[in-house]
């Protein structure tokens, strides 16, 4: 029987959880996670997937998916560090240098480890770590474990950054980290890259992206920030993943060949993670080749965001003005929130409900994202059912 003390806590947690109405329960997808869904045997339509291309139930990844698993089985069985390490983890790595415009790629496990791996491994607790106020979960534990110094700046706000840049003692031989989203994954708003590395460039100091939601989606090709920015920096270091626009799984970071180096020596995530299997690998090499291929994805999903954000100014809600396809409508209350979203479930429209903590106190909301396989029937049928609940 689980240890008395242990069941007193849980149960004490999911009771309060309940009575605040912040109990979670997990959805079961009987289909592939298309712009229509199948939960418990009902048709949804989906617009809370990060799929933005609808590369995930591409047939060619599917094909190059299974030729890998035929080929390399279905794991690798150890660390990279160990027996993990698949030539086809060469291959993406080169690929994404190339993707990405940097000398060097370093691919791991998931985004989350990539974090964890990267900055506890840069920083210690002679350092200075310069965090956005609404960064993703990752960053905010991959800085608290490295037991630097962290400084929060308002969101977004570049004068907050450069006056307590201005006011923190920077300790003799410290290193400055600048952390930030590109682009913000509840919000779906831009960080001011361009002004960040300007700010690190004055005081010798690194940015970190975490281009997570901009890989595939911003900038020309869906380079990302950098590209959308038009930025070159040898200031700059980028995180992304593979589990959004590119439809698969894991993480990467792409910057100085030194600084790969290193953490191929250093990030403890690297090789205490079992490394990802290569048919996994072979998914993302064939993401990036469709990238290439078959521009008009990334051109139907700008159209399908632009279209959105045209449909919403028409109901009186003020979207952001970014090519991301990202929409918050925040509703406040909890409560409130739920509601909507029930409402549009009974709808036949899936869009759940985002709460603290993933965001502030009243600021719950409704997190739409865009595909680039959705219709303008399905975008439509959305903006009609906004226009009924809200």
């Amino acid at each position: 029987m689980f240890p008395a003390p242990y069941t007193q806590c849980c149960q004490s947690e999911i009771d309060r959880l309940k009575d605040q109405g912040r109990y979670r329960i997990l959805q079961v997808v009987d289909s592939p996670v298309n712009p229509v869904i199948q939960i418990k045997g009902r048709t949804r339509l989906l617009f809370a997937s990060n799929d933005y291309l609808g590369l995930a139930v591409h047939p060619l990844m599917i094909e190059k998916t299974k030729e890998a698993v035929d080929q390399f089985g279905t794991g690798m069985g150890a660390s990279r560090l160990v027996s993990g390490n698949h030539f086809l983890h060469h291959r993406l790595e080169e690929e994404l240098a190339l993707f990405k415009e940097t000398e060097k790629a370093l691919v791991f496990s998931s985004g989350y480890l990539t974090h964890l791996g990267t900055i506890p491994s840069l920083m210690g607790p002679e350092d200075l770590i310069f965090s956005d106020a609404l960064n993703h979960a990752s960053i905010v534990d991959a800085c608290r474990l490295s037991r630097a110094r962290i400084m929060i700046y308002a969101h977004g706000n570049v004068e907050d950054l450069k006056a307590k840049l201005a006011m923190t003692p920077r300790p003799p031989g410290s290193k400055i980290l600048i952390v930030t989203d590109g682009v913000f994954s509840m919000d779906g708003d831009l960080a001011p890259l361009a002004e960040l590395l300007a700010l690190a460039e004055e005081n010798e100091a690194l940015v970190l992206v975490d281009d997570a939601h901009a890989t595939g989606v911003l900038g020309p090709g869906g380079k990302g920030s950098a590209a959308y920015w038009n930025i070159e920096s040898d200031h700059l270091l980028t995180m992304g993943t593979f589990s959004k626009a590119l439809g698969a799984l894991g993480g990467f970071l792409a910057g100085s060949a030194i600084l790969v180096e290193f953490l191929k020596n250093k990030a403890r995530t690297l090789f205490y993670s079992t490394a990802l299997p290569p048919s996994v690998c072979a998914s993302v090499l064939t993401a990036l080749t469709i990238l290439k291929e078959e521009p008009f994805r990334l051109d139907r999903l700008r159209e399908n965001i632009h279209f959105f954000q045209k449909g919403l100014m028409a109901l009186g809600v003020k979207p952001h003005n970014f090519a991301v396809p990202i929409f918050p409508l925040v509703i406040g209350s909890e409560e409130k929130t739920l509601a909507v979203s029930k409402a549009l479930t009974d709808q036949g429209i899936f869009v759940p409900a985002i709460r603290p903590p993933t965001v502030p106190e009243n600021e719950s909301r409704l997190r739409i994202s865009l595909m680039a396989t959705h219709t303008r029937e399905q975008l439509d049928y959305l903006l009609d059912a906004l226009r009924k609940v809200l």
